[in-house]
């Protein structure tokens, strides 16, 4: 089993979830973030005066999946995520020791 985070632009969202949802993927937990790579923020002007915007808003989304799904859910995001501009995100995956449904206690495999 396998966590799979990804970082996003927060309008790729329903794109990403469609995409997901297409591979049988049925559960995700979205975040609201912010943060900043290389794109090291941007400078706005609000009422005439000029200001850094250090920390961009991005979405953290997080699925949880069987080991063997795990190639097939980064490419789904890849693909949906990606507008080809920096700041298009990153994902991360990592391993799950234990899973547990709190509502009927199935455990690891199952509790996905």
């Amino acid at each position: 089993m396998k966590i799979v985070m990804a970082i996003i632009k927060p309008f790729k969202l329903e794109e990403v979830r469609d995409a997901l949802t297409g591979i049988g993927v049925h559960g995700l937990t979205v975040t609201e973030v912010k943060g900043y790579g290389r794109q090291k923020g941007h400078t706005e002007i609000y009422r005439g005066a000029e200001y850094a915007v250090s920390f961009l808003p991005k979405l953290k989304i997080e699925v949880a999946v069987s080991a063997d799904q795990v190639s097939k859910v980064v490419e789904a995001i890849t693909a949906s995520a990606k507008t080809g501009q920096i700041g298009d995100g990153k994902i991360f995956v990592f391993p799950i020791d234990h899973a547990v449904r709190i509502r009927t206690g199935e455990t690891d495999a199952d509790a996905l």
